[in-house]
């Protein structure tokens, strides 16, 4: 008698195509939408945790604002190469294999971090994180916009801005029991068994329980198990796949494609710039503004992104009802007239921290972060199936490269002006004037179907 046995083929946990038909596009939505809510969660998070975690692995109060900087500018270049590497592996090996990876590496170095012993420890798993991260969003972009029917696209670009919102306004929630939640945790490691002395080292000696909340942010890797055995691939990247070369990272610069792909990187830095370098300031100014009144920084968190989370879903629906380029003008010329006024106002008088300058929080999250309800929608449709996840990957991710230079010029703006953050904001803000010319070079693509 002849055994045909066979080792385990991995694509074997899949159900069959039929099965998977009806809901695939859904789990892979939800899939794509639970990850870019935990990427909020965790760039939210490091804020919140940075300055105690900094002074317990023994920087000076004095340098603490410096090497913030470093580490998060160093955060935002891993996310750029995050982009590139793992939307080069989405396009040659497929989008669902290459997310698994990506959501691996994001969730088990943000972890890792909760053990770090030094900046230098921290910094450098903060990079390898952020190359998950990087990854992750342009391919979940990728695998949402290639399975979903095109009329859908306007509703699951605001969608996919808004998620990654939602993960900071949960930070900001925390924010506001933050003690309570450390105390919770600090129970549940007791009831767990851990010793009093381990208990405390993850609790830190000013009790910010930062290690605690960093090794928390390994959880999205139980994502990779939902991924592997629910999310169908993209039968458009298969199709694509069968019938053309395998891509390569230099594809994207081609002849016909370079200038959509330089295009679609400064519409990107564009938007990037504007929110690392000045509106992520916002809760830093208002705890300023408040005199470090307790909540201060998490209320301004908690309304900018209320603000966002409406503006990424209006924006993409903006964008179907007018035109790409008319809609990304109009968020640019939004932006410099609310920011304008957030920013320039305290030439005249100053701002006091209360419902009002709450309020305009609200509003600039709103203008502002409307471009990454925009930038999911336009994005996919500049690049073909068979280099899409590397393009916009690329395209995206590389405006962190800028934001990361504006992060750390940031920094030295601010000191230069003695710590006002109104001035250091106007300064950088300005660059949104740039986005009133650059649209107009990119070409219009609505009611077009993404290229194949």
């Amino acid at each position: 008698m002849v055994c045909n046995l066979r080792p385990m083929d991995t694509r074997d946990l899949y159900p069959p195509a039929a099965a998977r038909g009806a809901s695939g596009k859904w789990m892979a939505l939800t899939a794509a939408l639970l990850g870019w809510m935990f990427d909020g969660l965790e760039m939210g998070l490091f804020p919140l945790v940075a300055r105690p975690a900094l002074r317990d692995l023994g920087v000076s109060d004095a340098t603490i604002g410096t090497s913030l900087s470093w580490i998060i500018a160093v955060f935002l270049v891993g996310a750029a190469a995050g982009g590139l590497l793992f939307g080069w592996l989405g396009d040659r090996i497929g989008r669902v294999r290459a997310m698994v990876w990506s959501v691996l590496v994001y969730a088990i170095f943000s972890g890792l971090c909760g053990f770090a012993q030094a900046p230098l420890d921290l910094a450098v798993l903060r990079f390898v994180a952020a190359l998950g991260m990087g990854g992750e969003w342009s391919l979940g972009v990728a695998l949402v916009m290639e399975i979903w029917p095109g009329t859908s696209r306007p509703l699951l670009a605001g969608l996919i801005g808004a998620a990654a919102n939602v993960g900071f306004f949960l930070i900001g929630l925390l924010g506001l029991g933050l003690a309570s939640v450390i105390d919770g945790l600090a129970e549940a490691l007791r009831a767990c068994g851990l010793s009093e002395g381990a208990v405390q080292h993850l609790v830190g000696a000013d009790k910010s329980g930062w290690r605690i909340l960093m090794i928390l942010g390994a959880a999205p890797a139980l994502l990779t198990f939902f991924i592997r055995l629910f999310v169908p691939e993209s039968e458009r990247w298969k199709e694509a796949a069968a019938r053309t070369a395998k891509p390569r990272v230099a594809d994207i610069f081609a002849p016909g494609l370079a200038r959509k792909t330089l295009l679609g990187t400064a519409l990107g830095a564009i938007a990037l710039l504007g929110t690392w370098g000045s509106v992520q300031w916002l809760p830093s100014w208002a705890d300023k503004l408040s005199e470090q009144l307790p909540g201060a920084r998490a209320w301004t968190q908690i309304y900018s992104s209320l603000g966002a989370i409406a503006g990424t879903v209006l924006a993409a629906y903006i964008a179907d009802f007018l035109t790409r380029r008319a809609t990304y003008f109009l968020i640019t010329l939004a932006s410099i007239a609310v920011c304008g006024y957030l920013f320039w106002a305290p030439l005249w008088a100053p701002w006091q921290y209360g419902g009002g300058f709450l309020f305009m929080v609200g509003l600039t999250g709103c203008v502002t972060a409307s471009f990454y309800g925009w930038l999911p929608l336009y994005l996919p449709e500049l690049f073909p199936t068979r280099v899409r996840a590397t393009g916009q990957g690329f395209a995206f991710n590389t405006g962190r490269v800028l934001a990361a230079c504006g992060t750390l010029a940031g920094g030295q703006i601010l000191n230069s002006f003695g710590g006002d953050y109104a001035a250091m904001c106007r300064v950088i803000s300005l660059v949104y004037f740039l986005g009133l010319v650059v649209i107009w070079l990119c070409p219009e693509t609505k009611g077009k179907p993404l290229p194949e």
